[in-house]
């Protein structure tokens, strides 16, 4: 194991924090190399914050009301100072009715329910665009693949739970556009990678704007639409506005769960209308509660015209 020394904070927030669950919503698939939980229930993240690569580990200790955290790596100082706000503690749910008694139970069964937020765009954004527009399948192998091969191991005891972080934006300007496609992602969005990655400061300072200008600024960019904004301003900004229209699930889910009929975007968005500025606290209770419609019928195959998946170890 690694002598590499570590660095620790114990944060004991000041309701019940469900650990594990406001963490998922930053986990792309159960193979995601940067995303790891062992056997003892504790979550293990590899970051890239502004300070450089970290290794974060975060263990809750619900008896005791504390959460105990753990870093390694140049930027473990920074992701120490990220866990309350990771863990929902900047959150707050003041105002918001819920105006339905299908969200008044999820509300009664989930009450200690918070939205995180990552500080960290790139590391939301990238997997987003390698989502859009393809099975989940698809999507998830091919960000694994990406992380496995231009990424780079955790600090730490990251690297003996092959534990990764994603890679730099200054790596992803130059993967050559035949990689993309060994790696199951096709041109449109590869090249939604590149050009986000070639103004990667810029747009990690949009975590100190509002989240009205996040979406401007996100929606500015080629390749960047409606459905990839809310993904990113969901996890990296914690927006309880954000809303992921365009998602093959969202709408149907939401207007079964509160009607009986599945919606489609534009019903969904017009149904939202008085939850806002909280409209995204809707789709999250009714998939935190399980409330979706039932799951019938075929699913999407991933397409099959792309050149066959790359491994490495």
């Amino acid at each position: 194991m690694t002598s590499e020394p570590s660095r620790r904070r114990v944060w004991r927030p000041s309701w019940p924090c469900p650990v594990d669950a406001v963490l998922r919503q930053h986990r792309h698939g159960g193979g995601d190399p940067t995303f790891r939980v062992d056997d003892a229930g504790r979550t293990w993240r590899g970051l890239r914050t502004p300070e450089g690569p970290a290794t974060l580990l975060i263990s809750s200790r619900p008896r005791d009301g504390e959460v105990d955290a753990e870093a390694w790596g140049p930027g473990a100082e920074w992701a120490l100072a990220s866990v309350p706000d990771l863990l929902g503690g900047s959150d707050d749910w003041g105002g918001f009715e819920p105006r339905h008694p299908v969200l008044a139970e999820a509300m009664r069964h989930h009450p200690h329910s918070r939205l995180g937020r990552s500080g960290l765009v790139m590391e939301a954004l990238v997997p987003a665009i390698i989502e859009q527009k393809v099975t989940g399948q698809e999507a998830f192998a091919g960000f694994r693949m990406l992380v496995h091969r231009y990424g780079e191991r955790a600090p730490g005891p990251g690297r003996e739970r092959r534990l990764w972080v994603q890679p730099s934006p200054e790596v992803l300007r130059t993967i050559p556009s035949w990689e993309w496609l060994r790696l199951h992602i096709d041109p449109a969005r590869s090249r939604a990678v590149v050009t986000v990655a070639r103004v990667a400061a810029s747009l990690e300072r949009i975590v100190a704007e509002t989240p009205e200008v996040a979406d401007r600024r996100l929606r500015s960019l080629p390749g960047i639409g409606v459905w990839t904004s809310a993904e990113v301003r969901q996890r990296a900004l914690g927006d309880p506005d954000a809303v992921s229209f365009g998602d093959y699930h969202v709408a149907k889910d939401v207007g079964w769960a509160l009607t009986g009929t599945p919606f489609d975007d534009a019903e969904l968005e017009v149904f939202l209308e008085p939850w806002r500025p909280q409209r995204g606290r809707v789709p999250a209770l009714v998939a935190m509660s399980g409330l979706g419609r039932p799951r019938r019928g075929p699913r999407m195959s991933p397409r099959g015209h792309l050149p066959a998946k790359v491994t490495r170890t």
